[in-house]
Order: C-alpha cells, then sequence, then structure tokens
C-alpha cells in the first residue's frame, strides 16, 4: 500500500487489504451516526430543560402574584397604635370613632362616608390615578360594624383589621382581613367577592359567613352560615400552587398556616356567629381557648399558673356584655371549678 498525504492508490491493494479498509470505514460511519444521535439527544434534553424551567417560572410566577390590595396591606402592618377604633381614608387620613358612634357607612360611589347618623365625610375614590385604599382597626376590647358602598355588611370583632376600596371595581370586590369578622355580601354575580388573608382567600357571590384569622392563631377558619363560598389556598407542595375546595352550609373549613392544608366538618353555627350578638357558646372548650377569647374582647393580658386549669374544659354560654367579673364567675360556678382570679391595675387577670 502506498500513501502520500492526499490520495489512496486503491488499484494497488490486495483483497485483504480492501477488505480491512472496508471494515474500517463501515465502522467509521456506524459511530458517526451514532455520535450524532447523542448529540441530538442532548440538545433536546436541554432545550426540553429549559422549556420546564421558563414554564415552572412563569407559573411560579402567577401563582405568587399578589393584587395591589395585598401590597397595600403589606405595607401597612402594626397600625395599631391606640384603644380607640379608627378609620383610615387612603392611607392617610385618620378618623378616631368614639364608642358611642353606631354603624359606619359608604354611599354607593364611596365618595362619602357616614358615622352614625350625626357625621359624614368626604373622601377621594382614587388617590393619584390609582384605588383609595381605607383601613378600619379595631383594638382589642372593642367591636364595629360597617357597611361597604356595594352594601356589604361586616361586622368586625375584638383586635382586627379590614383594609377595602373606597369603591369596587367594575370587575370584582376584594376586601383584606387581619381578625375576626362576619360578612353578610351583597349579592351580585356579575362581581365575585373575594376576602383576602396570607395564601388563603375566600370568594363568594352573595352569603353569610364568618373568617377568623388571627396573627397569633396556628389556623383560620371559615365557617358558613348561608350560601356557597369557595375556599383558594397556597398548599403544601414544592411549587407552592393554590388549591379550592367549597364548603356548604353548617360546614367549618380550618387552614392549617404551617401544614397548609384544610380540613372541614359540620358545625352548629350560632357558636360562630354569637360574638355579633355579645355571647360566647362554648362546648367542651378547653379553659386556655376560652381565655384567649376572652383576653381579645375585653382587652386583657389573661395568665393561667396551672395546667390543669388551661386543659379544664367548659361547656355554657356567656354573656359578655356584662362586666368581666360576673362573666369569671359564671364560669367558676357552672362548673364548681376551684380556682380563683384577681385582676391587677395593669390589666392582667391571673388565674391561680
Amino acid at each position: 500500500m502506498h500513501k502520500n498525504s492526499n490520495k489512496i492508490n486503491f488499484e494497488i491493494i490486495s483483497e485483504d487489504e480492501k477488505s480491512f479498509l472496508k471494515n474500517r470505514i463501515t465502522s467509521s460511519i456506524k459511530s458517526h451516526k451514532i455520535r450524532e444521535r447523542k448529540v441530538a439527544f442532548s440538545f433536546a434534553f436541554v432545550a426540553a430543560s429549559i422549556v420546564l424551567l421558563f414554564s415552572v417560572f412563569i407559573y411560579s410566577s402567577s401563582t405568587t402574584a399578589i393584587s395591589p390590595l395585598e401590597k397595600f396591606a403589606k405595607s401597612t402592618e402594626n397600625q395599631f397604635k391606640n384603644n380607640e377604633v379608627e378609620l383610615i381614608l387612603n392611607g392617610d387620613k385618620n378618623i378616631t370613632i368614639q364608642e358611642s358612634d353606631s354603624v359606619i357607612s359608604y354611599s354607593n360611589a364611596g365618595k362619602n362616608v357616614a358615622i352614625g347618623t350625626s357625621k359624614k365625610i368626604a373622601q377621594k375614590t382614587t388617590n393619584k390615578n390609582e384605588i383609595a385604599f381605607n383601613t378600619l382597626l379595631v383594638p382589642y376590647g372593642k367591636r364595629k360594624e360597617i357597611i361597604l358602598n356595594d352594601g356589604t355588611k361586616v361586622w368586625l370583632n375584638s383586635g382586627s383589621k379590614l383594609i377595602f376600596p373606597a369603591y369596587f371595581s367594575d370587575d370584582k370586590r376584594e376586601v383584606y382581613l387581619e381578625g375576626e369578622a362576619i360578612f353578610e355580601v351583597a349579592h351580585n354575580p356579575k362581581k365575585p367577592f373575594f376576602v383576602k388573608a396570607n395564601a388563603y382567600n375566600v370568594q363568594v357571590l352573595g352569603t353569610v359567613f364568618n373568617i377568623s384569622n388571627y396573627k397569633d392563631d396556628d389556623a383560620i377558619k371559615t365557617v358558613l352560615k348561608s350560601g356557597s363560598v369557595q375556599i383558594n389556598y397556597e398548599n403544601n407542595r414544592l411549587l407552592s400552587t393554590t388549591e379550592s375546595i367549597k364548603i356548604t352550609p353548617n360546614t367549618l373549613a380550618v387552614y392549617h398556616k404551617n401544614h397548609k392544608k384544610v380540613n372541614t366538618q359540620q358545625v352548629k353555627v350560632d357558636t360562630y356567629f354569637s360574638w355579633r350578638d355579645g355571647v360566647f357558646i362554648f362546648k367542651n372548650d378547653s379553659m386556655a381557648s376560652i381565655m384567649k377569647k376572652l383576653s381579645r374582647y375585653y382587652d386583657l393580658e389573661i395568665i393561667i399558673n396551672n395546667k390543669n386549669i388551661a386543659t379544664h374544659t367548659f361547656s355554657g354560654h356567656l354573656d359578655v356584655k356584662e362586666d368581666i367579673n360576673l362573666v369569671m364567675k359564671t364560669i367558676i360556678t357552672a362548673e364548681n371549678s376551684a380556682f380563683n382570679y384577681t385582676i391587677t391595675e395593669d390589666k392582667k387577670l391571673i388565674i391561680n
């Protein structure tokens, strides 16, 4: 076999050499095709991975997007500054609501706010071409009723905050709640009503329900009295996607903040709505949970110095329109409880 730098002379190659060369060429072609397939597969895998990652990013972004209402709520935390009910207009005008004042009521256009029957305040429904959000702060020891511009009635319990637009937009109605409230939503099938909380919201068209969402509780509770609602909540999966569940009247839905799961059960709804009328209803509730509610309602720090007392259960009705001493005596008498308590000058109720 003779070679030069560019050619091979096939005329003088033996049959054995030709066979050997043929096999080498065939083997080289097969190897090249295999490499081409591997490169093509690798490129396809990388491309698919990029598409998947891009899809995950888009999906995650869509599920974590927050509304202007929620952004406003996050920017106005820790607003409780005194022991009076306050209405904050457009985020900067504070109005103190005296105990003698009754219902706060918005006009249909949201431009006028009536406090009781004697006081009216004008306000703008937009602020620098953006929605004007108002805030109602109800400190511990107080309660307040408000009627929004669409006619929805809201009763706020002690230690609660409601953020809402002065005037609802054309396509939906959204409010943000911390604490506890009863909603009687004005029916409007064209404008769904949403109650927002962190990683949790309730969607309704027109119904009566109660939501309890205190920061120091490990769960958000929703109780439906009439109508139907859909609860949308962030689950505990890797991508923090949103799941939904619909509940029917006489149902309690409990969203566990840490585990991000919802449990439901049938309940007697009066237990969850009676506080609006100044009555607490308990059935085999622990003393610790009862005292937590009384602490919020009367704006007292309650300390239980005995674990057995904390786990002791109580069933019955408490008229919380009465003085706290009468309420405590009712508990002691009804359960024949062997404990005593003192109330200090700095508003602490200590149970021994």
